[in-house]
């Protein structure tokens, strides 16, 4: 299987996505690039975990998830989100067995630092997700990033740090090769919590909708509209305490297409609110009646939230300041 961003619930459970073996181990990988580390690794169990996959890279995912599956893994779900996202909505606390970390991204210029994922409050997060017994398995090949880690898991007050060998399969990781064939070795460390305090999921979580509440508007366009007014567009939410209103979010409309299917345009709009940052596609269908549909597409499966909502608003308000006249809106 292969689970996409809307699939999920915000926190989920193993069993609810992994049905047919809930109870099986439940194992983070954290990037998997092109996804040579699971098969091998699954296969050092009787039987093969449940495994959740996060990248960034769609690419990525497309090589992965066709790897896994010529390997029968079929208890497998891959999804395209920020870890630190992922891990604090998705995973419940105590949820998991084990999180894997294969040759992160050291981000190793001067300032840069505070990209890099394996830092004091991440370790925090991960030991509330993890089970009492489970552990984060790091393997890198950079010096500098390693020592860094080991640091910022003591530090973090949580995490006991076991220097060992790493594991046979994430030597069979593309990054692991190439070390391999320049005659270079990797670092290996066990991060095993000392503590399992839990960690609140976010006060704004991305929550699902129901198939039949996508964000829509339905309106009538003026004879006189053309896609060719159409100017890149800003608009952001400062975010309230008021829960009912939802966090901060920005939404840039970046650009209008012609549609590919049926008479009207889809719309590219940037979300990003806070760590979560989403492209969607916004279509402006027509329909019979002469109205047109201003409609989130499912399109890269994306998560439902606040910013997403008020970018279907974004777009049928400029669509408002070009003629348009609102018939019913749903976001």
């Amino acid at each position: 299987m292969i689970a996409r961003l809307g699939d999920f619930q915000f926190p989920d459970s193993a069993a609810r996505l992994y049905p047919h073996t809930p109870e099986r181990p439940w194992v983070l990988e954290v990037g998997f690039g092109d996804g040579r580390f699971w098969p091998h690794f699954a296969a050092t169990f009787p039987e093969a975990p449940n495994y959740l996959g996060v990248e960034l890279s769609g690419v990525s995912l497309l090589k992965a998830h066709r790897r896994l599956r010529d390997a029968g893994l079929e208890n497998a779900a891959l999804t395209k989100l920020p870890a630190d996202v992922l891990i604090r909505e998705v995973i419940p606390h105590a949820g998991l067995d084990l999180i894997v970390v294969n040759f992160p991204d050291p981000w190793p210029k001067a300032g840069h630092t505070d990209h890099r994922l394996l830092r004091a409050p991440f370790f925090r997060l991960a030991a509330s997700r993890l089970k009492p017994g489970g552990m984060i398995l790091l393997t890198t090949d950079h010096d500098e990033y390693f020592e860094f880690a080991c640091e910022q898991a003591r530090a973090s007050g949580v995490m006991q740090v076991e220097i060992t060998d790493p594991p046979a399969a994430a030597l069979e990781t593309k990054y692991a090769l190439k070390w391999r064939d320049l005659g270079l070795g990797a670092h290996h460390a066990r991060f095993i919590p000392t503590a399992h305090a839990p960690v609140p999921h976010g006060q704004t979580a991305p929550y699902p909708e129901e198939p039949t509440a996508v964000p829509h508007a339905v309106l009538t366009l003026p004879d006189t509209f053309s896609p060719q007014t159409f100017e890149k567009r800003t608009e952001r939410n400062p975010g309230s305490r008021n829960a009912e209103e939802g966090g901060a979010w920005t939404v840039v409309l970046l650009d209008l297409y012609a549609g590919l299917r049926r008479d009207g345009w889809v719309v590219l709009a940037h979300v990003v609110e806070g760590e979560l940052t989403q492209e969607v596609l916004i279509g402006i269908t027509a329909r019979e009646d002469g109205t047109h549909l201003v409609r989130l597409a499912k399109f890269g499966g994306p998560i439902i939230t606040t910013g997403v909502k008020a970018a279907v608003g974004v777009v049928t308000r400029w669509l408002e300041g070009q003629g348009a006249v609102v018939k019913h809106h749903g976001y």
